[in-house]
């Protein structure tokens, strides 16, 4: 496919979803980037900002399946992937499948719930199957979870450990929109729908060959020592007790192929690591209790980081 006709798919995707959700292009951008590469996103952000809308943009936008999953302390894993109930009329077991099976999770409050519940829609993410009374059942292609969690209130919640946050490929807050853009969204609430007049502008089958197109984006041996030389960087930091792991060295890749196929490129450059790293890295740090009490955060150690590693600059053609 030419990238100049793939960028222009992207571009009607994000147009669409810039419809629904105004000055978030940034964040529509980082979905497309977590979607396209196979990986899944962490949202941390207070309630009522729009994550819900966005996901429901994103879904309709490709003709997606959409399936909200709220997640409480009482949810049991089989509210999550499904149950087998004994028919006896048929004297056979019959499976109703979870909200899981589907192409697009809104995982609502994710740590709201117990770890046993969140193990089972984490091994979803990572396997993209589920195992119900021994029987492996596969998820619908594309599949992607945006998990939420809700950063002020955390009495009895069940914060995700680190090898659990792990699988995310990328961790992002929304934020609250600027004066003008809220004032927009206000307009486009009192006259109309968005959301309910939105329509899809790419099938499921363009989204899946977007998402090999990625595997052909290069990325050049120098830009793969960049990353790997960030990484390292995360585990010799004095303030990091627990750095980033291969998988984020490959999930930093990954995004920035997915980053560079939506500028409408076939290679890789430095700025999309460089831009893609907070995202990619900063749920996968532990800090030492010291840097905490110095009011050090994973943010201001990778940002250290990512300005004192020697940036790769172009080879000289020989």
């Amino acid at each position: 496919m030419i990238y100049k006709q793939v960028n222009q798919k992207l571009e009607m995707v994000l147009g669409n979803i810039e419809k629904v959700i105004i000055g978030k292009r940034d964040i529509a951008e980082l979905s497309i980037v977590a979607l396209l590469s196979g990986g899944h996103v962490l949202l941390e952000d207070v309630p009522g900002v729009g994550k819900t809308v966005m996901v429901r943009a994103l879904a309709k936008s490709i003709g997606a399946s959409f399936k909200r999953i709220q997640f409480t302390p009482d949810l049991l894993p089989s509210d999550v992937t499904g149950v087998s109930i004994f028919n006896p009329k048929e004297q056979e077991f019959i499976f109703r499948p979870g909200p899981i099976m589907g192409h697009i999770i809104l995982a609502d409050e994710i740590n709201r719930t117990s770890p046993k519940t969140q193990s089972a829609l984490l091994e979803a993410m990572e396997e993209a199957s589920v195992t119900i009374d021994g029987v492996t059942r596969g998820l619908e292609k594309p599949f992607f979870v945006m998990a939420t969690q809700n950063p002020i209130e955390y009495e009895g919640t069940y914060p995700l450990p680190e090898a659990q946050l792990d699988r995310f490929l990328l961790k992002m807050k929304m934020g609250y929109p600027g004066m003008e853009e809220e004032i927009e969204v206000l307009h486009r609430a009192q006259y109309t729908a968005p959301l309910e007049e939105l329509e899809s502008v790419i099938t499921l089958d363009e989204l899946i060959e977007l998402q090999a197109e990625i595997k052909a984006v290069i990325v050049d041996d120098t830009i793969k020592r960049y990353i790997v030389e960030l990484a390292n960087q995360t585990r010799s930091h004095e303030g990091v007790y627990l750095g980033v792991s291969p998988r984020g060295s490959i999930a930093l890749m990954k995004a920035a192929q997915a980053y560079a196929l939506i500028q409408g490129r076939d290679y890789v450059l430095p700025d999309d690591v460089q831009y893609l790293v907070p995202f990619v890295f900063s749920h996968r740090l532990i800090l030492k209790p010291e840097a905490n009490y110095e009011g050090f955060d994973a943010g201001m150690v990778i940002h250290e980081i990512v300005a004192t590693t020697k940036v790769p600059v172009k080879r000289a053609v020989t």
